[in-house]
Order: C-alpha cells, then sequence, then structure tokens
C-alpha cells in the first residue's frame, strides 16, 4: 500500500493520540481489521524520513505507519534519538498508550550526527493490548488459537513522522481540538462490521 489515503472527498486524516492507540493500535495488535484500513506497515530501518512519501499515510505534512517494536531505530542515513520523557496516553480516565518522542539524527556515530527537524512520535500499547484483564484474557485465547503470541501482538507500535517547522505540527494536533462531524462519523465506523443505510 501506498501513501494514498482511499478516504472520501472531504476527509481528512488528523487522528489525536488517543484515536491513534484506541482505533488503529489496539485494533492492530489485537488481530482487528483496521477502518478504514489506510495505515500500511513499513519496516522502520528501511527507509529515511524523506523517503516515507508514497510509501507511509500521508496526511498534511505528516507520515503515518505500523512497524514492529524495535530498540534499534537505525537507517541507512542516520538513526532516531529520544528525547524528552514519554508521554501516558489515556483514554476514559484510563492509561492505554505511551507516546515517545524521537529526533533523527544524520549520521552513524553518536557525538558526529547532525540532528535534523524531522520528529517521529511512536506510539506503545501499555498493557500490550489496551484493554481490561476480562477481555484480554479471551483475547489471549484467541491469539493462541490463531497461533500468534502475546508478545508478538503487543510487538506493535503506530508512528507519526513529520518534519517541525514554524510549529507546524502543533497547528493543528492540539489535544483539545474538535473533529469536524465527518471525522466523527467516520472514525466511530471501525466499530461495526457493517454499516446499513436506511432503505426510502
Amino acid at each position: 500500500m501506498g501513501g494514498s489515503t482511499n478516504l472520501p472527498p472531504g476527509f481528512h486524516f488528523f487522528p489525536s493520540d488517543e484515536e491513534l492507540v484506541i482505533h488503529f493500535l489496539r485494533r492492530k495488535a489485537s488481530l482487528l481489521p483496521c477502518r478504514p484500513d489506510i495505515v500500511p506497515t513499513l519496516p522502520l530501518n528501511r527507509y529515511d524520513p524523506w523517503e516515507l512519501n508514497g510509501k507511509a499515510l500521508k496526511a498534511g505534512n505528516q507520515w503515518y505507519f505500523f512497524s514492529h517494536a524495535t530498540q534499534s531505530r537505525t537507517s541507512r542515513n542516520g538513526h532516531w534519538n529520544p528525547v524528552g520523557a514519554d508521554e501516558l496516553v489515556s483514554s476514559g480516565g484510563s492509561n492505554v498508550g505511551l507516546k515517545k518522542t524521537f529526533i533523527f539524527s544524520i549520521g552513524e556515530e553518536p557525538f558526529q550526527a547532525t540532528k535534523t527537524n524531522w520528529v517521529m512520535n511512536e506510539y506503545h500499547l501499555l498493557d500490550g493490548n489496551g484493554s481490561s484483564s476480562s477481555s484480554g484474557s479471551s483475547r489471549k485465547r484467541s491469539h493462541k488459537k490463531k497461533g500468534h503470541s502475546d508478545k508478538e501482538s503487543s510487538n506493535w507500535v503506530i508512528s507519526r513522522v513529520f518534519e517541525s517547522s514554524c510549529n507546524s505540527h502543533a497547528s493543528f494536533q492540539e489535544e483539545d481540538m474538535e473533529l469536524s462531524c465527518l471525522d466523527e462519523v467516520f472514525l466511530s465506523l471501525d466499530d461495526y462490521d457493517e454499516v446499513s443505510l436506511p432503505k426510502n
């Protein structure tokens, strides 16, 4: 899958941290379909950030993709360095995820690398599946039946990459920003297997 969104006209993909974890990452880790199924899976160490266009999902000046969590966040021309403290992602009063922030530096040696303006937010599930213990136990049984271990399912992360300049990222990614009516309707579709329209 390439960088096209396949969204109907008028829809825009600007999810909040909570929506990335709940609507996309948790469903991916639980082996459930993501609706809309528009975020591709990419190996993080294969691409430099400026090579994501046409490969990751592009939304404005941001790129989104799933990948497997790894300790070595290196690419052909550089590496991602962690910055700041990890942030908790909450939903309904409960902590469901963790947000890590990285800056891309060009060069192999840490002390000789050149920092860039490329930023990556990497989202992890806090407990491996972001669900309660009761629903989590049922998912564990389901994973075992399908041959998927808990370690495999909890290994997924979703990343948002952007080039920071003039606070362009913060201009539309504020926590208190309200979604448009169309966006709310579209994001709610992943809670239903089928959507039936009323007949005239």
